[in-house]
């Protein structure tokens, strides 16, 4: 699944929010530093500050502009440094909260930026630049239903902004919210209809809903596409092997190892195809593929123990079993079928442990297709856009 890098969004807020840092401070700011920075001398300026500082060590207003002429100078560091230093001498002197999120966003410290930025908008709701910068910040620490609470701020603001609609869609998504992220995939896809990630991220906010028939239109309108897609055919053979279309399931999975002969998550499901039409060995071959190529792929193992299990191959069926518990230990299914095992073995008080257990444990809901498809979005540290 094609998704929107952090880096991507660093470069794109920078558009959106200006080239230009945020608010000046206005207190102690001497005329000859004002000159230097109004010929883009930017050095020049960050010398003059510091000799004001070195006479008046407590000026905050001294410290925050050093910080705005070193983040012009992309020395982001040494201007947190100066911007935390104004702050704590003068906790609520103008624009430095702002001027310290941005260069903390624009090294990658999206977490780092969280604080600053929490605090302006706290302090001014309406402060749409703090907001989307707050908003992209959750976004890169995965914190996707707060990043969607302040991008749909921005959004309703910009609703031309594809880019911004489509970041404030997948937080949306991986949020759970799926309605909302139904209603932006859906203008995106008014906006460009042959958007192949789009069809995708719909089908899996439809299949959010429950409503896995529409689900699987999308993907298909996708596969008409772009059928050589990554994860297009895994996608959709899942929510066919959801819809107990076995076949047609196999199919998809069949394509996109074509595309991706290592495709862990498409192994894994072949193997419960096979297992599920009663066929062992075929099943062990694509399972045993599925946990070379991923360790932690619990549906893989919890097959390989029904395969041992029903071989009579039980030390490895107890093997397996314990690792999908490992993997998941909330699922009631792994502790039935190791306490079955364990029962075969005569261990038998190995075995009530584990049918306890299972009374202990509620049966989880179907999880969706966005928890399966296996590129989940990442918060990797992005290269700073310039300021």
């Amino acid at each position: 699944m094609t998704t929107l890098r952090m880096a991507t969004v660093v470069a794109f807020v920078s558009v959106i929010l200006g080239s230009s840092v945020c608010v000046r401070a206005q207190a102690g700011t001497p005329s000859d530093a004002i000159a230097f920075e109004r010929e883009g001398k930017y050095a020049e300026a960050a010398r003059v500050w510091r000799e004001v500082i070195k006479s008046r060590p407590k000026d905050a207003g001294a410290f925050a502009g050093l910080g705005i002429d070193l983040s012009k100078e992309k020395k982001y560091p040494e201007a947190v440094s100066a911007y935390e230093t104004a702050i704590a001498l003068s906790p609520k002197l103008p624009g430095v909260q702002l001027n310290l999120g941005l260069a903390q966003f624009k090294q990658g410290h999206f977490a780092a930026a969280i604080p600053p930025l929490r605090s302006v908008v706290g302090d001014d709701p309406s402060n749409l630049q703090a907001s989307t910068l707050l908003g992209f910040s959750y976004y890169g620490v995965k914190r996707f239903s707060e990043a969607s609470n302040y991008l749909a701020i921005a959004a309703k603001s910009d609703p031309a902004n594809v880019e911004l609609h489509r970041v404030l869609a997948q937080s949306c998504l991986w949020a759970k919210k799926y309605a909302c992220a139904l209603d932006e995939f859906k203008q995106l896809l008014q906006q460009d209809p042959n958007s192949v990630a789009a069809h995708m991220l719909t089908g899996e906010a439809l299949d959010g809903l429950g409503r896995t028939a529409g689900a699987i239109d999308e993907f298909q309108a996708a596969a008409r596409i772009a059928p050589r897609e990554s994860n297009l055919h895994f996608g959709l053979g899942y929510l066919y092997w959801k819809s107990q279309r076995l076949e047609d399931a196999r199919r998809e999975f069949v394509s996109e190892l074509a595309l991706d002969p290592n495709h862990p998550q498409a192994l894994a499901y072949m193997g419960d195809i096979e297992l599920k039409q009663f066929n062992l060995d075929r099943a062990l071959v694509w399972l045993q593929k599925a946990v070379r190529a991923k360790k932690d792929l619990r549906l893989a193992y919890m097959d390989l123990g029904k395969v041992f299990t029903q071989q009579k191959r039980y030390p490895e069926a107890v093997t397996a079993l314990r690792r999908a518990v490992e993997l998941d230990s909330t699922q009631p299914d792994a502790h039935y079928q190791l306490g079955r095992v364990y029962q075969s073995l005569g261990r038998k008080q190995e075995s009530q442990k584990e049918f306890a257990k299972v009374r202990e444990l509620h049966e989880k809901e179907d999880e969706p297709l966005e928890s399966k498809i296996p590129a989940a979005p990442t918060a990797a540290t992005p290269t700073p856009a310039p300021q």
